[in-house]
């Protein structure tokens, strides 16, 4: 029932590439400091992969990626300031599930992603995890859900944002297991641990990057992974779907820029994003994170987010939530 879920430079060639592009797309992309949007709070699971691919781009390109973290609306300020920026390879956006997502969550957005941005690379694939305080006291997933069921709207969980994939998987959850939770919104997950560590709210489903930090420093406990089995980067987890038959969000991480970027600088920036996921050093640092690389052709990952699109419109509708 719910198989529409699965799925959920370098060097003088480069530079030779990237000073070959035309010259209405600028003959020496990049000449000036990149800005790269983020939608989400430093320190979150986005902001930590974001950094990572910035200092090789910084370090191999010769100027400057820089981070801005916009946060707010799920994610969906950073898009909106990147799709009103100039097109000319200067200003790009981080893409993630929430991109996906808010196409059909949000019912008032000024503009559509789709339409108005352009797919220029793909970086990793990964799960999300449940993670709960240390003061609840289920230690696996059917035991949480039994407990959900025992304190039926005395459980509250916290995400990233509305329209994250942190939120949808905590609604799918909700709705294929009938648990009566509330919903605490935060402007990053960086921001939300805190309080989940606390037991302000009692847990999170966040992206694995900054869960696993968590788990690993004792501060919260981590009962399963959303990916449709076990995540090869924690295969002590168990998946959710092994108690919740047919449960699946596995998100993805890339890079888009607004409608009209140059061809050229668009393919010359999945070049570099290409060759920086087959540096082993990169390769190393987003194993770290629990995410596995991912690379693509612009129209591959332009489909990939298509598709996204489309699969997390029926999560919506299942979960039966919206944002206005």
């Amino acid at each position: 029932m719910f198989r529409y879920l699965r799925h959920g430079v370098f060097g003088l060639a480069l530079f030779l590439g990237l000073t070959s592009i035309a010259p209405s797309a600028s003959a020496a992309y990049p000449d000036r400091p990149v800005h790269w949007l983020i939608g989400f709070a430093a320190g979150g699971p986005v902001d930590i992969v974001a950094r990572i691919m910035a200092q090789w781009l910084s370090e191999h390109l010769g100027q400057q990626f820089i981070v801005e973290n916009r946060t707010g609306s799920g994610g969906n300020i950073a898009a909106a300031a990147a799709i009103n920026s100039p097109p000319d390879g200067y200003t790009l956006l981080f893409v993630a599930p929430n991109n996906a997502i808010s196409t059909s969550l949000y019912k008032k957005l000024p503009f559509d992603f789709l339409r108005d941005t352009v797919p220029v690379a793909s970086i990793m694939q990964l799960t999300n995890m449940l993670v709960v305080s240390n003061a609840m006291p289920a230690k696996s997933v059917q035991e949480f859900i039994d407990y959900c069921k025992a304190n039926p709207g005395k459980i509250s969980y916290a995400s990233s944002g509305n329209g994250t994939s942190v939120h949808m998987s905590a609604e799918l959850f909700k709705a294929m297991t009938k648990c009566d939770m509330v919903h605490v919104p935060y402007r990053g997950s960086a921001i939300a641990f805190p309080d989940v560590i606390s037991n302000k709210v009692q847990l999170i489903f966040d992206n694995l990057p900054s869960a696993l930090e968590q788990v690993r420093g004792g501060n919260v406990r981590a009962l399963g992974v959303t990916s449709p089995k076990r995540w090869p980067a924690v295969p002590d987890i168990p998946a959710i779907a092994d108690t919740v038959p047919g449960f699946e969000s596995v998100g993805f991480y890339g890079i888009s820029a607004p409608k009209g970027t140059p061809q050229e600088i668009v393919d010359a920036l999945n070049k570099a994003i290409g060759e920086a996921l087959k540096d082993p050093k990169i390769v190393a640092k987003l194993a770290e994170t629990g995410g596995i690389p991912r690379p693509m052709t612009p129209a591959e990952f332009g489909k990939l987010v298509a598709d996204e699109t489309e699969k997390w419109r029926k999560v919506v509708e299942f979960a039966g939530v919206s944002v206005d």
